[in-house]
């Protein structure tokens, strides 16, 4: 789960600049209409990598355990050359593959869960590799491809190219279901009402979690593949429910969203029943709020326990950012039998990864806070009588794969 929240507070003031600039009479901007899409795709990746760190010499952790992690560890790192590519951690934690071998950047991936292939965007292309790495083909090229998502099954890839689209790994064949929706002010110049992208799928793919973009902000909405229906998020205005900052439950019925810090949109712990949209508050902090209740990377285990990153503050009144958050079980209220599960304390960690039954959970923690994505890749178990296994020294986006 990647932390993005705190980029959605500066996305709109950077686009602003960015179409301000593009429009500014003699100036320098195309001479061609804006290229909505490309802006926010290009926006996007520079808050999230302008402070990606040099490559790093991978030392993965040597464990005498066969079976340290319940399934292989995909991530993105640096190779050599300063290139961001695809790399895979065995499950003994002891060696680490790289992937791809791209000539550009590795904007971003999905690991089929069906057979461990690799579908990542690389230079505007849309390209897929067996799990040893071979067999690279490019199923799709056009200007701002991005987001792909791999459906359980592995027979279908969504991904967002002026607006969502499907590819039938069997056909060979795209589609798009949802088109962008940019408005025309004429004059060269275009207006994104709302762009989408996909997020993730439910483990039985009949739902698809995807994030709806604005101008300023951002929201998510649940697709449904067969059939088409779009299920829009209602209530609770304030929330920040989107970017695939949260946790879909493995039966698909529920999506638990959090935010620890707080400026354009609360901070605050959510629950949104995926059938209709419903959002309900489970902690809240506001204005009004004390003391300030803020929460991170929610996972609802096998056992029916909430296992979360939770912090509570006084009220300063002012915003919040990068509060020191500790590892937390309770009910799924997210308050009942709420307890601290380490001692440690979590303050400028940029993403989260739980195993699948909650016994331990990955931490992306930078070397320094200016690195907003990515990190030392650190293994925290539930269990505070084990001690932090430190994995890699750098690891970002990460995700289980086969």
């Amino acid at each position: 789960m990647y932390k993005k929240s705190n980029l959605l507070f500066a996305t709109p003031v950077l686009l602003i600049a960015i179409l301000a600039c593009a429009s500014l009479p003699g100036g320098s901007g195309p001479a061609s209409p804006v290229n909505v899409e490309t802006i926010v795709a290009a926006t996007f990746q520079a808050l999230t990598q302008a402070s990606a760190p040099p490559a790093l010499t991978l030392q993965p952790a040597q464990s005498e355990d066969s079976s340290l992690l319940p399934h292989p560890l995909y991530f993105l790192n640096n190779d050599s050359a300063g290139l961001t590519q695809v790399y895979r951690l065995d499950q003994a934690g002891d060696t680490v593959t790289q992937l791809t071998f791209e000539p550009a950047n590795v904007d971003d991936y999905d690991v089929s869960m069906m057979d461990g292939s690799v579908v990542y965007v690389s230079n505007n292309q849309l390209l897929t590799i067996n799990a040893d790495g071979s067999s690279r083909s490019t199923i799709f090229d056009g200007d701002s491809v991005n987001s792909p998502v791999w459906s359980p099954n592995g027979e279908t890839i969504a991904f967002a190219y002026k607006g969502l689209n499907f590819y039938s790994v069997v056909s060979g064949q795209s589609n798009r279901v949802l088109d962008d929706q940019i408005d025309d002010l004429g004059g060269g110049q275009t207006f994104p009402r709302e762009l989408y992208w996909p997020e993730s799928y439910s483990a039985d793919g009949s739902k698809l979690v995807i994030t709806l973009a604005y101008y300023e902000g951002a929201s998510s909405a649940i697709y449904y593949p067969n059939g088409g229906a779009l299920v829009r998020l209602s209530g609770d205005e304030g929330a920040i429910i989107c970017c695939g900052d949260y946790h879909l439950t493995s039966d698909g019925s529920v999506l638990f969203a959090a935010s620890p810090s707080s400026g354009m949109f609360n901070a605050g712990l959510w629950r949104v029943e995926t059938a209709t949209g419903k959002v309900t508050t489970l902690l809240l902090t506001s204005y009004d709020t004390n003391p300030d209740e803020v929460a991170d990377n929610p996972f609802l285990a096998a056992d029916g326990q909430l296992y979360f990153f939770y912090a509570s503050l006084p009220n300063a009144d002012e915003f919040i950012n990068d509060p020191p958050l500790q590892i937390v079980r309770s009910a799924a209220d997210g308050v009942t039998g709420r307890t601290v599960l380490r001692p440690e304390t979590f303050q400028n960690m940029n993403e989260a990864l739980w195993a699948p039954d909650a016994s331990f959970v990955i931490v992306a923690n930078p070397a320094v806070p200016e690195i907003y994505q990515g990190g030392a890749a650190q293994l925290y178990y539930t269990n505070a009588q084990k001690a932090m296994l430190p994995l890699l020294p750098y690891a970002m986006k990460m995700k289980w794969g086969p």
